[in-house]
C-alpha cells in the first residue's frame, strides 16, 4: 500500500505511525527476499532532469529520457498510475501505464511508498490535460524510504524541527531550496567580482593563539599535541592584514567565523563572511566597492534593485547616503556632539536621553556617543546608509581622523537596521596600535572577555611597514537574508546551532 499520511495522530481507520514504519519495512524486506533489494544498486544513468525537459518539451516531445528523484504523490490505482517525481531541478509528472511496463511492474509501483527514490525511462509527452509529462518504460526503485513524509497539506512548518532536520526540509518545502541557491549564487557572485578587480583569494588560520581582529567573545580549544589552549578565530583581519605587510596589495578570503555569543535572528555561533584588504585605498574606495558589490548582486540575482525585507521595501539603487555618526546622532536625538568638548558632558548627555553606558565601559565622549547611536539610532535605518567616523573607543583597528582624532575613519552599512558591514581606514601606525591593543587588554583585565588580546606578531609586522590601505569586512549570512527576503539567520544556514534535545 502507499501511505500518505505524516506522523500527526491518525482518523480512525488509518495505521498509526508505528503501523506505518513497520509496513515501510516489511516492504523492504519482501523486496530483499525477492532478489530485488534497492539497496545494492549503485547507480542509475541520468540524462535529463525535470525543468531542463519541461524548457524543452517542444524539440523533446516524443524522445525517450532516463531522469531518477523521489516519489512526492500517486493518484490512481487501476490500469494506469500517475505520480509527481521531484529531482535536483523541480518536479514532473509520470504516467506509468499497464501497456507500457507491463503488468508486473505496475503491480511493484503501486506498492512503492511516497518517499522512495526511483529512477524512470521514458517518453516525453504531454496529456490530455497539457501537463508535459514521462510516459514511464521503465521504473527502477533505487532507495526505499522508511519513514513517511510531513504529509502534504500541513508539511514540515515548526521550525525547530526544520532547521533540525533539514534533509526534511529541502524535500518538502520549495522555497527553501531556492533559499540556498540564491546563497550559492551570491557567493559565487562575491568571488567574481573580486576576482575581477585584481583581488586574490586567500586562506588563513581557523585555530590561533591569539584572539583578535575584532571584539568577541572566543571558543576555546586545547591541541593536544603542543598541550596549549588554542582560539577559534573570531575574525580574519590580523592575518589578511599581514599580507598587505608581505607585499600582496589585493587579499580576500571568504571564511567561516566563531564567537562564543548570543543566538537570536541575526546571531549565530558560526557564520561566513568575507574580509578584503586593498593598499593604497582608504575607507571611502570601501564604501564604493561595498555599494557596487552588493547593488550588482541584486540586479544580477533577482533582476532589480528593488528588495521585500523585515516588511519594507528597499531600494538598492546604487547612489546611498554617507552620514557621520555624529550627524546621524543629531538628526535623530537633537543632541550635537561636536559641540560637547568633556567627557562628563558627553556621558550626562546621553544619559538625559535614557542611554546608559555598559559597566566595563570607559565613561568617555566617544563610548557614550556610539551608544547613543546604537540604543537610540540605529532601528531608524531601514533604506541603506553608512554611518561614518566612529569613534576611536570602539574602532580599536581603524585609523584616526585627520580632522579629529577622537574620530576613525570607518563606516558600517547599515540596511533595515541591520548591520551588513565594517570597513576601516586601516591602521599602520604601530605605535598608535599598540596602544589600542593596551587598551583592549585592560578591558580584558576589568572583566570584559570580548576585548582584544596583546599581538606581538602583529605589531612586528607593522613596524616592517603597511602601506595606506582599506579594508572590508561583509556579512555572506546578512546580505543571503537581505537577498532572500529572510528575517532569520537560521532560514540561511543549512546547519544552523541548534541545542541537542534531551
Amino acid at each position: 500500500m502507499s501511505d500518505q499520511t505524516s506522523s500527526q495522530q491518525p482518523v480512525q481507520g488509518e495505521p498509526s505511525l508505528s503501523e506505518l514504519l513497520q509496513i515501510r519495512r516489511d516492504k523492504l524486506a519482501a523486496l530483499r527476499e525477492q532478489g530485488r533489494d534497492p539497496f545494492v544498486i549503485t547507480k542509475f544513468g541520468v540524462t535529463h532532469h525535470s525543468d531542463e525537459v519541461k524548457a524543452r518539451f517542444e524539440e523533446m516531445e516524443g524522445q525517450t529520457v532516463r531522469l531518477a528523484g523521489r516519489l512526492m504523490s500517486k493518484r490512481g490505482m487501476g490500469k494506469a498510475v500517475f505520480s509527481d517525481l521531484q529531482d535536483g531541478a523541480g518536479r514532473i509528472q509520470l504516467y506509468v501505464r499497464i501497456d507500457d511496463v507491463g503488468e508486473e511492474a505496475l503491480a511493484a509501483f503501486k506498492k512503492y511508498d511516497i518517499g522512495d527514490i526511483v529512477g524512470v525511462e521514458g517518453e516525453v509527452f504531454r496529456t490530455q490535460r497539457g501537463e508535459i509529462s514521462i510516459k514511464a518504460k521503465t521504473i527502477t526503485l533505487l532507495s526505499k524510504s522508511l519513514l513517511p513524509l510531513p504529509e502534504k497539506f500541513h508539511g514540515l512548518t515548526d521550525v525547530e524541527t526544520r532547521c533540525r532536520q533539514r534533509y526534511v526540509d529541502l524535500i518538502v518545502n520549495p522555497d527553501v531550496k531556492r533559499n540556498f541557491i540564491i546563497r550559492s549564487q551570491f557567493i559565487k557572485h562575491v568571488r567574481d567580482f573580486m576576482d575581477g578587480r585584481g583581488f586574490m583569494e586567500v586562506e588563513t588560520p581557523v585555530l590561533n593563539t591569539i584572539s583578535g581582529g575584532a571584539t568577541a567573545r572566543p571558543f576555546i580549544t586545547h591541541h593536544n599535541t603542543l598541550d596549549m589552549d588554542m582560539y577559534m578565530r573570531i575574525a580574519t583581519e590580523l592575518p589578511l592584514k599581514r599580507l598587505i605587510v608581505g607585499g600582496l596589495e589585493r587579499v580576500y578570503e571568504i571564511g567561516r567565523i566563531f564567537r562564543n555569543e548570543g543566538m537570536d535572528n541575526r546571531h549565530n555561533p558560526e557564520f561566513t563572511t568575507i574580509e578584503l584588504y586593498q593598499a593604497y585605498a582608504d575607507f571611502n574606495d570601501m564604501m564604493d566597492l561595498f555599494e557596487d558589490l552588493l547593488s550588482s548582486a541584486a540586479q544580477k540575482i533577482l533582476g532589480t534593485y528593488q528588495v521585500e525585507w523585515q516588511g519594507e521595501r528597499i531600494d538598492l539603487t546604487p547612489g546611498w547616503p554617507r552620514l557621520p555618526m555624529h550627524e546621524a546622532v543629531k538628526q535623530y536625538t537633537g543632541l550635537d556632539f561636536m559641540a560637547i568638548t568633556s567627557d562628563e558632558e558627553a556621558v550626562a548627555a546621553a544619559k538625559s536621553i535614557g542611554v546608559e553606558l555598559p559597566e566595563t565601559a570607559d565613561k568617555t565622549w566617544g563610548n557614550a556617543l556610539y551608544e547613543c547611536f546604537d540604543q537610540r539610532v540605529e532601528e531608524k535605518l531601514i533604506q541603506p546608509t553608512f554611518i561614518t567616523m566612529h569613534p576611536v573607543d570602539v574602532s580599536p583597528l581603524a585609523k584616526r581622523s585627520p580632522a579629529d582624532p577622537r574620530l576613525t575613519e570607518r563606516f558600517e552599512l547599515f540596511i533595515c537596521h541591520s548591520e551588513m558591514g565594517n570597513a576601516f581606514s586601516e591602521l599602520n601606525d604601530p605605535i598608535d596600535q599598540r596602544q589600542r591593543f593596551q587598551k583592549q587588554v585592560e578591558l580584558r583585565d576589568k572583566g570584559d572577555d570580548e576585548a582584544g588580546m596583546m599581538d606581538e606578531d602583529f605589531l612586528t609586522a607593522l613596524e616592517y611597514g603597511m602601506p595606506p590601505t582599506g579594508g572590508l569586512g561583509i556579512g555572506i549570512d546578512r546580505c543571503v537574508m537581505l537577498l532572500t527576503n529572510n528575517d532569520s539567520i537560521r532560514e540561511v544556514l543549512l546547519f544552523p546551532t541548534m541545542k541537542p534535545l534531551e
